[in-house]
């Protein structure tokens, strides 16, 4: 890095330049190399700022679970409002866009990524909080009547979260699924609990 360079928020510009790499190259080309090359900084200053590695992935994950917060409250804010396929649709659409599905699989295939993330046995990092937010959801649309009241929707969380992750990974780098497609996965799910509501 030229000397008297200043790097404003070193941490986001290693993290927007791993997102890059994600996109552009896939999981399997995300290196410490390969970031440090895409943020255009000396190789060493992601070492500066991070222990190692896996902890600058660690932060990385933990800066889009963050974000993944921020969606919950608007989520669950959407209650009573279109539909619950629309707003499903709209939800799982921003939460499985392809540097989320990338890092996924990341988090997948790394022990040690995992292990920093949370504890074994707490469930896959992102994907569980995906979970909880639209369990959060579902039970505010339970809550207004718009679904069943007796709808387990822990079970249909998990549910919606599994198909559409399935949905959105299979599908070709920097393509995304029909949302006609997704709404018809979203509808078959939430099918039972939408009829019932009327019951």
């Amino acid at each position: 890095m030229p000397t008297g360079v200043h790097l404003r928020d070193v941490r986001q510009q290693l993290f927007h330049a791993a997102e890059r790499v994600l996109l552009r190259d896939g999981p399997n080309a995300l290196t410490s190399r390969a970031v440090t090359a895409e943020a255009d900084v000396a190789k060493g200053v992601l070492h500066r700022h991070f222990t190692d590695f896996d902890a600058f992935l660690a932060e990385l994950v933990q800066d889009r679970i963050a974000r993944l917060r921020d969606q919950s409250a608007i989520l669950e804010a959407s209650a009573g409002t279109r539909t619950v396929t629309q707003n499903l649709v709209d939800a799982l659409t921003e939460l499985f866009d392809p540097v989320s599905v990338a890092l996924t699989s990341l988090v997948f295939f790394r022990d040690e990524l995992r292990t920093r993330l949370r504890p074994p046995g707490d469930g896959l990092p992102f994907l569980a909080e995906a979970r909880e937010m639209l369990s959060a959801y579902l039970t505010a649309e339970r809550a207004q009547g718009r679904i069943a009241a007796d709808a387990k929707v822990d079970s249909l969380a998990l549910s919606l979260i599994g198909a559409s992750h399935l949905h959105f990974a299979g599908r070709p780098r920097h393509t995304l699924p029909d949302p006609a497609e997704l709404e018809k996965l979203i509808d078959t799910i939430i099918a039972d609990v939408v009829q019932r509501r009327l019951l």
